[in-house]
């Protein structure tokens, strides 16, 4: 196996235990909903930590999605410009886009790491069930991290630049 092959699908297992997590996440979710539902019709008490929980696993939930969305292209993209140009022009528009998507999230990685030693430190917790947030919020600071690789690999040639308009339409990607 090579180095390109292996980092490629080194990124593409830890993405998918995070997007299998994330959809765990969103099973959980409906489970809790349902039984909170459940318990506030047949015994008058719902269960209590329904928001918090809720919450927790919805944020967790996209974050962990993240990368595997980046990692297959799969996101909302604004390709109109893209669509028109042709060979270096597109290119070069795919390289700039694959850059400012690097720095934004270098920077986010870059808020996000304080912003988590913060919450640990301070052993921070949800008002009413007293959750420990701090292991909640890790998971932004390593989506962050996970889905700047995949920008970078795709950046660099380790991982193949993909083009969901040429997928999309049958056409070969014009690069």
């Amino acid at each position: 196996m090579t180095i390109r092959r292996g980092t490629e699908r080194g990124l593409e297992l830890v993405a998918l235990a995070m997007a299998s997590a994330a959809a765990i996440g969103m099973v959980g979710i409906v489970g809790i909903i349902v039984t909170s539902v459940f318990m506030r019709k047949f015994a008058n008490s719902p269960v209590h930590i329904t928001e918090e929980v809720v919450g927790l696993l919805l944020s967790a939930s996209l974050f962990l999605g993240l990368p595997m969305v980046t990692l297959k292209a799969k996101h909302v993209r604004v390709s109109l410009l893209s669509d028109a140009l042709r060979d270096g022009k597109h290119r070069m528009v795919q390289t700039l886009a694959l850059l400012v998507g690097l720095a934004f999230f270098v920077w986010l990685l870059w808020e996000a790491v304080p912003w988590w030693e913060f919450a640990h430190r301070l052993n921070l917790k949800t008002e009413t069930s007293r959750i420990l947030l701090h292991p909640w919020m890790l998971v932004v600071p390593l989506s962050l991290g996970l889905t700047g690789l995949i920008y970078a690999a795709r950046l660099f040639g380790i991982i193949d630049r993909i083009d969901d308009a040429s997928e999309i339409e049958g056409r070969d990607p014009q690069y």
